[in-house]
C-alpha cells in the first residue's frame, strides 16, 4: 500500500466514525474498531487521562460522556502504512477543544486511537497573530513600563491577589506546569524551599547529570539550543531552570516552604501555610498541584544500630558528594539509578564503594537506548526526518498502556542480544541482572514503580571490574564500624549511602495536608500491572498523574523531563478551564487503591 492508498483508507475510515457520531449511535462507532482496541483521550473528550479498551470499553465511554464532546469536524493530516498497519494525523473539534490525533487502522478497523486536547475552543493561547503588542503607543501610553509593572506584579501576587492555582515544588515539573499555566492567563504561583530556581539540581551530588538525552528533554515552549550537550550536567540544568523561570516570567517564590494545608469544599479553596523567608504566610488558592518530583518522600529503612553507628549516614537525596569520604570505606545500600552514580562518584573522588544489591536490577546502557529505543523518535535522526520533541510526544503517547510491553519486548531482545558481552561481564561479577517482569525493559518498569534500574554511562563497567565492590543480601544491623548482613556478612563502612528510593507521591499529601486527603487519593503511579509493586486491578493510565483526584481541586503532577513537559499541557487545560467557568464533567473518575 503506497501513502495514496493509506491517505484513502483513513479518509474511508474517519468518514465512517464522523457519520455514525454525527448521527449519535455510539454502538456503530465502537464497531468500527477492530476485536483488540484501544481509545485512549488525553483530556479532550473526558475531561480525564483514560483509555477504553475493547468495543464495550469505547461504547460505554462515548454514552458516559456529553454529546458535545465526541470529536466532530475530522480531517486527516497525514497518512503511512507500514507492515500491514495505517498510521494517520487527524485534526477534530467538540464544544471544548480543537484536537488532534494518531489512529491506527489494521484491516481496515481500527487498532488504536488518540485523541488529545491542543486549545481550549473560546480561549486560544496567546500566540502567534494573537500575541500582546508588549507596549502602549500614543494616546495609550502609561507611565509604568514593562519592568515597572513587573516589579509591581512580583510584590503584590500571594498578597493583595491571591493565585488561582499554588504550585509546591519548584523543579522542572512545577517550572513548566507554571509556564503553560502563565501562558493561559491563569494566575499561578510556585513555591519552592531552596535559595533559587533550579537548586534542587545543584545541590546534588557532584557527578550527577542527565541519563536522558537532550532531544528527550526540552521544557515547554524553549527547547534547549542546538549545542546544548546531550547528557546535560546538573549545574547547567541549575542555571537552565533558573533563567527559564524569568524569561518566562514566572510567579515563583524561592525560600518558600509550604507547611500545612487544608481544603474548604464549601468556598472550594485552600488555606495553605507556609513560610516564607521564615514569615509566616497564608495562601489561599482555588487548585493546589503537587509537584514534588516523580517521588514522595524518601524511603530511610530503619535498622538496628543506626543509632551505634560512628559514621555518616545519607539518603541518596542527600549524598554531599564522594570528595569528602576519600581513602574511606562506603556502603552504598540499593544498585539502581543512584547507588550506580554514587558508587562512581565515590570511585572517582578516591573512596572504596561497595554497592549492596539487595534485588535484581535492569541495565540498559544509554548509547543502546538512545540508538534502538528513543532514537526513531528523540535524535538528530529523528529531527531530520520531521519529527519534532513535540509530534515524538504524540507517537510516543498514542502506543496504550496495554500495548506498550509488546512493542518494547523486541527492542529490549535486540539490546540484550547486540550488548551480550557487556551484559556478561556483569553476570561473571556477580551482579543480579533483569529485563523486566516480562522482558519488556526500562519504561514498563519505571511506570509499573518495579524492581530497580540503571541507565548506563559508565558506572557498569566499573562494578564489572571491580573497582565498585559488590555484595548482595540485605541489612541486620550496623555496628559502629560495619554494616552486617542477614548472612552474617560484614561490610567494613566509615559511611552509609541508603539509595532505596521513595515513596508514593500521595506521601506529601500526607505531610502536607492530612494522611486521611492522602487515603482518600491514594497510590500515585503504577498500572495495575499485577507485576512486581505493581499489583490490580488494571488501570489503563498511571495512578492520579495528570489528571483529577479524588480529593477535589488537588492534583498530582511529576515525572521526567519528557513526561513533565508533555503532560503538563494537560493539566494546565484542565485548569485553565476551571479557571473560566466552564463545566468538565470528568469521566471515570479513578478509584482509591491503596496498594502500588
Amino acid at each position: 500500500m503506497d501513502d495514496e492508498q493509506a491517505w484513502a483508507a483513513a479518509r474511508e475510515w474517519f468518514t465512517a466514525l464522523g457519520s455514525a457520531l454525527g448521527s449519535g449511535d455510539a454502538a456503530a462507532a465502537a464497531q468500527l474498531f477492530g476485536e483488540e482496541c484501544y481509545w485512549r483521550d488525553l483530556a479532550s473528550l473526558t475531561w480525564n487521562l483514560h483509555t477504553a479498551e475493547g468495543q464495550d470499553g469505547i461504547q460505554a465511554m462515548l454514552e458516559g460522556i456529553e454529546r458535545g464532546a465526541w470529536p466532530r469536524e475530522l480531517e486527516v493530516t497525514g497518512a503511512t502504512e507500514a507492515d500491514g498497519v495505517v498510521e494517520a494525523w487527524y485534526s477534530f473539534r467538540n464544544d471544548a477543544f480543537s484536537g488532534l490525533g494518531l489512529v491506527r487502522l489494521r484491516d481496515g478497523a481500527c487498532w488504536t486511537l488518540l485523541s488529545t486536547a491542543q486549545h481550549l475552543a473560546d480561549f486560544p493561547e496567546p500566540s502567534g497573530p494573537r500575541r500582546s503588542r508588549g507596549a502602549q503607543h500614543g494616546e495609550e501610553m502609561t507611565a509604568e513600563n514593562w519592568l515597572d509593572r513587573r516589579t509591581r506584579r512580583q510584590a503584590e501576587f500571594g498578597i493583595a491577589e491571591q493565585p488561582y492555582v499554588l504550585v509546591v515544588g519548584g523543579g522542572q515539573g512545577g517550572i513548566g506546569l507554571a509556564a503553560r499555566l502563565k501562558r493561559q492567563g491563569v494566575p499561578a504561583l510556585v513555591v519552592d524551599k531552596h535559595p533559587r530556581p533550579g537548586d534542587q539540581w545543584r545541590s546534588r551530588y557532584h557527578s550527577l547529570c542527565l541519563h536522558d538525552p537532550v532531544w528527550y528533554d526540552h521544557m515547554p515552549y524553549l527547547p534547549f539550543p542546538d549545542h546544548w550537550p546531550v547528557f546535560t550536567p546538573k549545574d547547567k540544568m541549575g542555571d537552565w531552570l533558573e533563567h527559564y523561570t524569568h524569561l518566562m516570567e514566572l510567579d515563583y517564590w524561592s525560600n518558600t516552604e509550604a507547611v500545612s494545608a487544608s481544603y474548604d469544599e464549601q468556598a472550594g479553596r485552600w488555606s495553605v501555610e507556609v513560610l516564607r523567608e521564615g514569615a509566616p504566610l497564608t495562601l489561599a488558592p482555588s487548585h493546589l498541584v503537587l509537584a514534588t518530583g516523580m517521588s514522595g518522600v524518601p524511603n530511610i529503612p530503619s535498622i538496628p544500630g543506626q543509632d551505634v553507628f560512628a559514621g555518616e549516614q545519607n539518603h541518596s537525596s542527600t549524598h554531599p558528594g564522594g570528595e569528602r569520604y576519600r581513602g574511606k570505606n562506603v556502603v552504598v545500600v540499593g544498585s539502581n539509578n543512584s547507588a550506580h552514580d554514587i558508587c562512581a562518584d565515590l570511585w572517582q573522588n578516591g573512596a572504596r564503594p561497595t554497592m549492596l544489591q539487595r534485588s535484581s536490577t535492569h541495565i540498559v546502557r544509554s548509547d543502546s537506548l538512545m540508538s534502538t529505543v528513543l532514537g526513531p523518535l528523540y535524535s538528530e535522526e529523528a529531527l531530520a526526518n520531521g519529527i519534532d520533541h513535540e509530534t515524538a510526544d504524540l507517537i510516543f503517547a498514542s502506543i496504550p498502556y496495554k500495548v506498550l510491553p509488546e512493542v518494547h519486548k523486541p527492542a529490549f531482545a535486540a539490546i540484550r542480544e547486540q550488548d551480550a558481552e557487556f551484559y556478561q561481564g556483569l553476570s561473571d561479577a556477580g551482579f543480579d541482572l533483569d529485563f523486566g517482569d516480562d522482558g519488556s525493559g526500562l519504561f514498563l518498569k519505571y511506570l509499573r514503580r518495579g524492581s530497580g534500574y540503571y541507565i548506563d554511562i559508565g558506572a557498569s563497567s566499573l562494578v564489572a571490574d571491580g573497582s565498585i565492590a559488590l555484595a548482595h543480601g540485605d541489612v541486620a544491623r550496623l555496628t559502629e564500624e560495619a554494616v552486617v548482613l542477614t548472612d552474617g556478612t560484614e561490610l567494613p563502612a566509615d559511611a552509609v549511602v541508603y539509595a532505596t528510593g521513595y515513596g508514593s507521591m500521595n506521601g506529601w499529601a500526607a505531610r502536607l495536608i492530612s494522611q486521611e486527603v492522602a487515603d482518600a487519593v491514594g497510590k500515585c503511579w503504577g498500572l495495575g500491572s499485577d507485576t512486581a509493586k505493581d499489583p490490580g486491578p488494571w488501570q489503563g493510565e498511571l495512578r492520579n498523574m495528570w489528571k483529577p483526584t479524588r480529593q477535589p481541586n488537588l492534583w498530582f503532577h511529576g515525572g521526567n523531563l519528557h513526561q513533565s513537559r508533555h503532560y503538563s499541557k494537560y493539566l494546565a487545560l484542565q485548569l485553565k478551564a476551571r479557571f473560566e467557568g466552564l463545566d468538565t464533567p470528568v469521566y471515570a473518575l479513578a478509584e482509591t487503591h491503596h496498594t502500588a
